[in-house]
């Protein structure tokens, strides 16, 4: 394979875009691939332009059928068992990323890229992720779980760059996407509403049933476990007084558990589906930093593992609404040293 020649993801993003400049400028022949996630799926042409104008090749890979089986499945799975999934940081690895090398291969091509702000080392003998130099929109988290060899065939041309850097490069090579605004929302659900989205691709109505204090009293009726997560406040629609927040979905019995602010601060949680990157299992017990959602800033714990094969990080200062679901991603400085699922 030609370790010349890269596959880039692109997106019709300005990110992407830019990461496909820079390859150029840097001597690689660059081939531009695009993700067809859904069926129905019509592309606004904005991929084909960026490819256009950088004079590249530029190819539309279907992967919607795994797509939905792997990432949309898994989503409305994980709700129905009243977890809050993160589909983003298994999208990656399964789907982007295997779409990416698949292309590669089949272009002769070593190398994959997109447009992160993140960047990519080897410590510890390992390929790891390592935050971005100076971006304020480090994205090193939704990549905790891409493999060994998917690391060692990648590249990330922005992690040196701040956003209006990279807005600048696109304004100056005539790229259209320059200014285009940033998608936010999980792109099967762009307009946020996740219980709509449920019910339509499950084809399922979600029974009511109790929301229930801490000790199983029953205090109010709830619309369906899908409407709530974990810290949740608002649109729980209960007279107490004062403010209340979800702290527990127990599936099972169609609850959901009510109680103060004080009750969703816990010090230590379980994981499961742990991937390793700057580190490995034989340095556990270890001291790092835990993001447990992409917002979080980070909270310092031990990551370490039981006599009985479970993971389990031990937090020095209590953290807030720990969510079963969602990727909890372990750092050894700037680099990722581990991506996992809370239990």
């Amino acid at each position: 394979m030609d370790r010349k020649k890269v596959v880039v993801g692109l997106s019709g993003g300005v990110d992407s875009s830019v990461a496909a400049l820079l390859l150029q400028k840097n001597g690689y022949e660059v081939i531009g691939v695009t993700m067809k996630q859904f069926k129905e799926e019509t592309f606004s042409g904005d991929a084909a332009e960026v490819a256009r104008v950088l004079g590249i090749k530029h190819i539309i890979e279907d992967v919607s059928d795994k797509f939905k089986a792997t990432v949309m499945e898994y989503f409305a799975s994980e709700y129905e068992k009243g977890r809050t999934p993160n589909p983003c940081t298994l999208c990656n690895p399964a789907i982007k990323w295997d779409m990416l090398t698949s292309v590669a291969d089949r272009e002769g091509a070593y190398y994959v890229a997109t447009g992160h702000y993140a960047n990519i080392d080897i410590v510890n003998g390992r390929y790891s992720v390592k935050n971005a130099t100076t971006a304020t929109k480090d994205q090193t988290y939704a990549l905790c779980n891409l493999t060994q060899e998917q690391l060692s065939r990648t590249l990330m041309p922005l992690g040196q760059y701040e956003k209006s850097e990279v807005r600048k490069m696109a304004e100056d090579a005539g790229i259209p996407v320059a200014h285009k605004a940033d998608s936010q929302d999980i792109c099967f659900i762009p307009d946020g509403d996740y219980a709509g989205f449920l019910k339509h691709f499950t084809g399922k109505n979600f029974k009511n049933g109790s929301f229930v204090d801490k000790d199983g009293t029953v205090i109010g009726e709830h619309k369906g476990i899908v409407n709530y997560t974990i810290g949740q406040r608002k649109g729980l629609n209960l007279a107490m007084g004062h403010p209340v927040f979800v702290t527990g979905i127990d599936a099972a019995r169609n609850a959901v558990v009510i109680g103060e602010n004080e009750d969703l601060f816990t010090t230590s949680f379980a994981v499961k589906d742990v991937n390793f990157m700057a580190g490995e299992e034989s340095m556990l017990p270890r001291t790092l930093m835990c993001k447990i959602r992409y917002a979080h800033k980070g909270e310092e714990c031990v990551l370490s593992k039981s006599a009985d094969g479970v993971f389990r990080a031990e937090f020095k200062n209590p953290v807030r609404a720990i969510t079963p679901g969602q990727t909890a991603v372990f750092y050894d400085g700037e680099y990722v040293f581990a991506g996992s699922v809370i239990l």
